[in-house]
């Protein structure tokens, strides 16, 4: 009998544990989901919805419209040697690395622009960009993908730290 009263004892101290261990499951939670929004607040800012640090490029409004059709020839190109690798025709990503961005490239495009709007530091990286299209299209014969991506890695990489520097702003 003196186990039948017991029961009752026991099924309260259960239920007080069950809740003690549903208070302390909802604490820990609730930290680890704040700490989790937290986080996310300490996140860096959006690289979009921050003020626009580049450089000016003062060009002409015709300058500035071929300036644009020779940045959209760039992207295209990249796109359609990504392709002729994908394909395997590295032929064609050779030839068109060479002529579409490398040196000869970069000659056309001062030829039909204003170079001295375009301010040194540009020239430079506009160079490194170049040179890192020469070497691209040196090792592109090799067919050898993982000496081929990391140089065709360094000519986006080029391109992406020009665009974060300059931008063009027309009718200056």
């Amino acid at each position: 009998m003196s186990r039948i009263l017991c029961l009752p004892l026991y099924r309260g101290k259960q239920v007080f544990l069950g809740g003690v261990a549903l208070g302390v499951i909802y604490v820990v939670l609730s930290a680890g989901c704040t700490q989790v929004e937290h986080r996310h607040i300490e996140q860096a800012s959006n690289p979009y919805l921050t003020s626009d640090t580049r450089h000016p490029i003062p060009l002409t409004p015709p300058a500035e419209k071929e300036h644009r059709v020779v940045m959209l020839q760039h992207l295209e190109t990249i796109q359609v040697i990504m392709n002729a690798l994908v394909e395997e025709d590295y032929e064609l990503a050779k030839g068109l690395t060479e002529t579409h961005l490398g040196f000869f490239m970069h000659r056309q495009a001062m030829a039909n622009q204003q170079p001295e709007n375009f301010p040194p530091a540009y020239h430079d990286l506009a160079m490194a960009h170049h040179a890192a299209a020469e070497e691209l299209a040196r090792i592109i014969p090799t067919k050898d993908l993982k000496q081929i991506l990391p140089q065709f890695n360094n000519v986006l990489k080029a391109c992406v730290a020009c665009h974060l520097e300059f931008k063009v702003k027309s009718g200056s």
